[in-house]
Order: structure tokens, then sequence, then C-alpha cells
């Protein structure tokens, strides 16, 4: 109940600033466990390395977007319960969300570790990566309920009114993957297989630092006997598809940009598309940081009926996206080249791509962090077939047209410019949505 009389009492904009700093520390620690791999992989290992790691980020996207769906979906109806008064319809939803994610870990066991040569082969694997690939993945195949119940824990912790301890898991494992990654890779000479073993220590890690909210005394995430578990599964899955389908998009969207890219440029071209996607990673960490700050204020203001809260909160959060959208993009506009020295010591060739694609990619951030935004209100305001239109059109309907159209009309930069005219349609649909609903 102090929890919840938090979100309802204290002022949006503290409440909203409370949240920011650790929301978009946790989420962007995530994206620096695969930025530091590329860093220490293109320096360590070479270019090849990097193309093997971006052939494989796919799999990522699928433990961390499963990890989203259940924990996102969960956490939103565990949070509107609360906003209700209904605690124990709250807790019921906690304990439907980990039965699936315990099902989803071992389903995905399972597959990755059966068919994983038909897999990769699908993701563009080819005999200058094949190494590299099976090095990374004999780590990556068994590990799912890791990555998996990261994500999926901290979306409960945060909306359980502990966003510090999500910051000081997802921080912790970071500063740590970050140094066995130096550590495996150069003094111990273990390769890209060392970079696997470090990133799975380091989400082991911030997975147990957040098991230990559990003890906590402010704890209510409690497992409990639960009616209508199929009903409440179904529900958890419907709320939190479009978060899936968002993270998901990222694996998705790396798939078809390395075939397009292998077409037409060859592996140089997935060189290059490390460079500009691990920084795009990067990029929407921090707007999912700035999302997840606001989920919780309007999920329970919401099901208060505090709707000037809730338009409060999705205010700050609009205010901060398009700073840090602007910021972004001139960073990539003024900034190429120092931003591909980060990732390889470049040839003339990578360098000359390199510039010309982060220019054109970095305009996607501008709407970027509006499209998210939009799309965790419309989960918020129980409108989740809007949330996810938004999330369909961008991560699959626009861009899996544009990735074949654009480059018949303007070569390689028509494949780097695929995600700029997404984002941009996709903001008009976003912004339709919202203020619809914000009017009913």
């Amino acid at each position: 109940m102090e929890n919840q009389n938090q979100f309802l009492k204290e002022k949006p904009s503290r409440l909203f600033l409370s949240y920011l700093i650790p929301s978009i520390s946790a989420t962007l620690v995530t994206s620096i466990y695969i930025l530091a791999d590329t860093m220490m992989i293109g320096k360590g290992v070479g270019a090849a390395g990097i193309a093997a790691l971006n052939l494989l980020l796919p799999i990522f996207s699928v433990y961390i977007g499963t990890g989203i769906l259940f924990g996102v979906g969960g956490s939103v109806l565990f949070s509107v319960s609360k906003g209700r008064g209904e605690e124990e319809k709250a807790r019921e939803y906690f304990t439907a969300s980990v039965i699936l994610a315990v099902l989803a870990s071992l389903l995905y066991m399972w597959i990755f570790t059966a068919f994983f040569d038909p897999i990769t082969l699908f993701l563009g694997r080819n005999k200058g990566t094949e190494q590299y690939v099976k090095e990374y993945g004999m780590y990556l195949k068994l590990t799912p309920a890791i990555f998996l119940f990261s994500s999926f824990l901290q979306a409960f912790v945060r909306n359980d009114g502990a966003p510090k301890v999500s910051m000081a898991a997802v921080i912790t494992g970071g500063v740590v993957n970050v140094f066995l990654d130096y550590f495996f890779i150069f003094p111990l000479n273990m390769g890209i297989g060392g970079a696997a073993f470090a990133t799975v220590l380091g989400y082991g890690l911030t997975t147990c630092i957040l098991c230990t909210h559990f003890f906590s005394r402010k704890n209510t995430l409690k497992l409990i006997r639960t009616e209508g578990l199929v009903r409440k599964c179904f529900d958890v899955v419907r709320h939190g598809f479009s978060s899936f389908l968002l993270e998901e998009s990222n694996g998705i969207i790396m798939l078809l940009f390395n075939r397009q890219l292998l077409s037409y440029v060859g592996d140089l071209g997935v060189v290059v598309y490390g460079i500009v996607s691990n920084s795009a990673l990067v990029v929407t960490s921090i707007n999912n940081g700035i999302s997840q700050a606001a989920q919780p204020i309007l999920a329970v203001n919401y099901g208060a009926g505090e709707k000037k809260r809730v338009a409060l909160a999705m205010k700050y959060g609009v205010i901060t996206a398009v700073l840090f959208g602007v910021g972004f993009t001139l960073t990539g506009l003024f900034f190429p080249e120092q931003i591909t020295s980060m990732f390889v010591n470049p040839t003339p060739e990578i360098m000359e791509m390199s510039t010309k694609a982060v220019r054109i990619y970095f305009l996607s951030f501008l709407p970027l962090g509006l499209n998210m935004l939009c799309s965790t209100y419309l989960q918020c305001v129980m409108k989740p077939g809007n949330a996810m239109a938004v999330c369909l059109l961008r991560g699959f309907i626009l861009s899996s047209i544009l990735v074949v159209v654009l480059p018949v009309i303007w070569g390689v930069d028509g494949i780097w410019a695929v995600m700029a005219v997404t984002e941009t349609v996709t903001l008009f649909a976003a912004v339709f949505f919202w203020r619809k609903a914000a009017r009913g």
C-alpha cells in the first residue's frame, strides 16, 4: 500500500524524475552488455567477430523480448490491480507471469540446442563467420533463463516500488561484464567465446541481485494459488505483446538488414551494420528507460482514475524523449568517424561506408523515443490493440517492406534510410492513437 500511495500522491514531476535515472541506468547498462562485447571483439578478434556477433543478436532479442513480454505484460496488470486496491489479483498476475517465464526458458533451451545449426544458417552464418558463431553460440544456446529472467524481474521489481534495486542490479552486472570481457579476451586469450562467457556471468549476477528484492520488507511480489490461471496467462501475453514486438523488432530488423547487406555489399556491409545497430541498441535502451520511468506512474494512476496525473506523467516523458532524440541525431550527423572508431580499427572502405550509414541511420532517432513512449502509454491505459499496431508498423510491416523496396531505388543508401522512414511514418499513427486514447 505504501508503494501505491507513492504513485498516487507524490508530484508527477518529482516521481517521474525519481524513476528516470534508475530506469535509464538499468536499460542502458543492459545494452552495454552487447556494446562491450562488440567493442572488445572488434579490437581483440576483428571485423569477422563483429559480423558473427551481429548475426546472433536476434537470438538475444528473443530471450530479452520474451522476458519483457511476460515482465511488462504482467507488471502492467499488477500495477493497475494495485491502483484499484486489488492486492490478491495483482499477485495472481505475478504468479501467472512467473509460470510463463519458466516454461519459455525451458522451451528456448531445447529449441536452440537442438536446432542451432539450421537457425544460424538462416540468420546468415557463412564460412567466414562460422567458427565465431559456434564459439559464441555454445554459451548462448544453453542460458536462455539467465537472459529472460533478467529483463522479466527488472519490470516487476521496478513496478513494486524498487527502481534503485533494478538499477543496482544491472549496473553491477554490466560493470562485471565489461571487466570480464577484457580479462577473458585479452589476458586469457579466450577470443569470442570469452566474450560470451563474460556476458552470461554478467546477466547471471544481475538476475541474482534482482532476486534480493524478494527478501525486502517492501516486497509485495508473492506466488499464490491462482484462479483462472489460463485466462490470466492470456491477459499477461495480450498486454505485454506490444513490448515484446518492440524488442523483437530489433532482432527482425537485424535479420532483414543482414540478409540484404550480404546480398548488396557482402560481409563489409554486415560489419558496418554491426556498428550502426549497436549504436541503435544504446539509443533504444535509453528511450526504453524513459518509457519505463513513466510506465508504473501511468498504470497505477490510470487504475485509480487519476487522468490529470496520467497526462502530466506523459508530458514529462514526451519532453525527455524529444530532448534525447535531438541529441542522438546531432551526434550521428557531426561525429560519424568517432562512432566508427569506437568499435573497430577501420579500414578506408569501412570508414567510407560507415560515415554515410551513421549519418543516415541516426535520423531515425528523432521520432524513435516518441514512438516507444506512445506504445507504453497505450499499454498502460488498457489499449493493447493500439499499442500492438504501433509496434507492428515499426517492427514488422513498414521496415519489412522498405528494406526490400528502398535498396532497389537508392542502393545500399536505401538500406540505411529504412529506419528513418519507418519511424517517421509510425509517429503519425502513434500520435493519433495517443490523442484518441487521451480524449476517451
